[in-house]
């Protein structure tokens, strides 16, 4: 009876090895480390984004564009009734064999630019720790609907936008 015992426990840390590994594996086909070569995947943002949930009287938006192989470009603008309250340059480029979401505004000297660390069909996470705000900008897609998120250092802040027809 011993003997069927470390036999049939022999068979299970098999069995929970096999299943540990395999479900490691459906994880990592989900998330990648993204290339340069991914930018198409990133094609999605392509389009006219309306900020929800923004204080009365005010409103912003995201607009993408695909301006070559190698380049979406964007900008973030926030406005106050007419009034433009905040604008952002956005580029999301290929570059030395990875992918970079690029932002310019005006508080910074140069653009900042963000390495893309995952990618996935419906989002991208990128991070620049050496950054003072944001450290990391993460996108999710759910329909129609895209958030927006800037943390670091204990900080987030999430935007939701609706795809414009």
């Amino acid at each position: 009876m011993r003997k069927f015992a470390d036999i049939f426990c022999m068979h299970m840390k098999i069995f929970a090895t096999a299943l540990l590994t395999y479900l490691f594996m459906i994880t990592s086909c989900n998330t990648t480390k993204p290339e340069a070569g991914d930018i198409e995947k990133v094609q999605w943002l392509v389009g006219y984004w309306d900020r929800t949930s923004v204080k009365e009287g005010r409103s912003a938006h995201e607009r993408w564009e695909r301006i070559s192989a190698d380049e979406l470009e964007g900008w973030g603008v926030s406005l106050r009734g007419t009034d433009t309250s905040f604008v952002e340059g956005l580029r999301i480029v290929r570059r030395d064999g990875s992918l970079f979401y690029i932002a310019d505004v005006s508080e910074n000297k140069e653009p900042v630019a963000f390495e893309f660390t995952e990618l996935t069909t419906s989002g991208f996470v990128c991070e620049n720790l050496t950054h003072d705000f944001p450290k990391r900008i993460e996108y999710k897609l759910s329909g129609d609907t895209l958030t927006a998120t800037t943390s670091g250092d204990g900080n987030e802040i999430s935007f939701s936008f609706i795809k414009r027809n």
